[in-house]
C-alpha cells in the first residue's frame, strides 16, 4: 500500500511539474489529470463514444476511424463573459477533421445544439485556423471575416502569413489566445492577430439574443459532426476582465 501510494505521489508531482504555470491573474482550466471542471455535451450515443479523454497529461480527442457521431463538445461548467484565455493546441496533417473554440455560448439539451461564436481550428486548411464562425441557430455564417450567408471563406482573406504548426513528425504546440473584453473579440494564433471583431451590432441582434448567447456563456473544445478528428489540448488558462 505505501509503495502504491507513493507511486501515485511521484506520477502527480510529475504532472504538476510538466504543466505551464499560469501568469498572474490567471488560473488553470485544466489541471492535467481530470476533466472535473469540463463536461461533454452531446446525443447520449456520442457521450457513450468517449472522445475526450486525459492522455499523458494532455487533453486528446479522437474520432480517427469513426465518422458515426454528431457534434461532440467538451464545455466548461462555469460561464464566462469578459476574459483572457490561453491554451496550447497540437495539430496533426494527418487528421482531416475539424475543431473550434466555442466562447460565450450555450447547449440546448432537448435539441443537442451549441449556439454562439467559435474560433476556427481547421487542420486541413491552416489559413482559417483564429477565424470566426457563428454557430448561433439562426445564423450559421462566417462572422470573422463578416461575410454573407451561405458564402465561404477563402485563402485570400488571411492578410499575414499562416503561422500554424504541424506535430506529425515531432511534437510541437500552438499557442491561441482570445480576448472577449465587451463588444470586442480579439484571436492570436502563435502571437499574430488573426481575428480583431467588434460584435456591437451581430452579436446583439434577436437570434443571439433569443438563445441568450454572444454576451456570456460557456467556453467549448469542438469535435465537428462527421468528422475523423485528432488533436490535443494543454496549459489552458483563463482571467476573468
Amino acid at each position: 500500500m505505501k509503495k502504491t501510494a507513493l507511486t501515485i505521489e511521484i506520477v502527480l508531482l510529475f504532472a504538476i511539474q510538466t504543466m505551464a504555470q499560469p501568469s498572474a491573474g490567471f488560473v488553470p482550466l485544466f489541471n492535467g489529470n481530470s476533466l472535473n471542471l469540463w463536461e461533454v455535451k452531446a446525443k447520449p450515443e456520442d457521450i457513450k463514444q468517449n472522445f475526450w479523454k486525459v492522455e499523458n497529461n494532455v487533453i486528446v480527442v479522437n474520432s480517427i476511424g469513426n465518422k458515426n457521431h454528431d457534434y461532440v463538445w467538451l464545455m466548461t461548467k462555469k460561464e464566462y463573459d469578459n476574459f483572457e484565455l490561453k491554451l496550447k493546441f497540437a495539430a496533426f496533417q494527418s487528421s482531416s477533421g475539424n475543431s473550434g473554440i466555442q466562447i460565450r455560448s450555450r447547449y440546448d439539451e432537448k435539441n443537442f445544439w451549441l449556439d454562439g461564436p467559435q474560433i476556427d481550428i481547421h487542420p486541413p486548411l491552416p489559413w482559417r485556423t483564429g477565424f470566426m464562425w457563428d454557430e448561433t441557430r439562426g445564423v450559421h455564417r462566417w462572422i470573422y471575416p463578416d461575410i454573407p450567408k451561405g458564402e465561404w471563406v477563402n485563402k485570400e482573406m488571411r492578410k499575414k502569413e499562416v503561422p500554424m504548426k504541424y506535430s506529425d513528425q515531432k511534437e510541437t504546440w500552438n499557442d491561441l489566445r482570445i480576448v472577449a473584453s465587451g463588444n470586442s473579440i480579439k484571436a492570436w494564433l502563435n502571437e499574430v492577430l488573426i481575428t480583431d471583431f467588434d460584435s456591437a451590432e451581430i452579436l446583439n441582434d434577436e437570434f443571439h439574443k433569443n438563445r441568450e448567447v454572444g454576451k456570456k456563456g460557456h467556453i467549448c473544445l469542438q469535435l465537428h459532426t462527421g468528422d475523423e478528428l485528432f488533436m490535443k489540448y494543454k496549459d489552458i488558462f483563463i482571467k476573468e476582465l
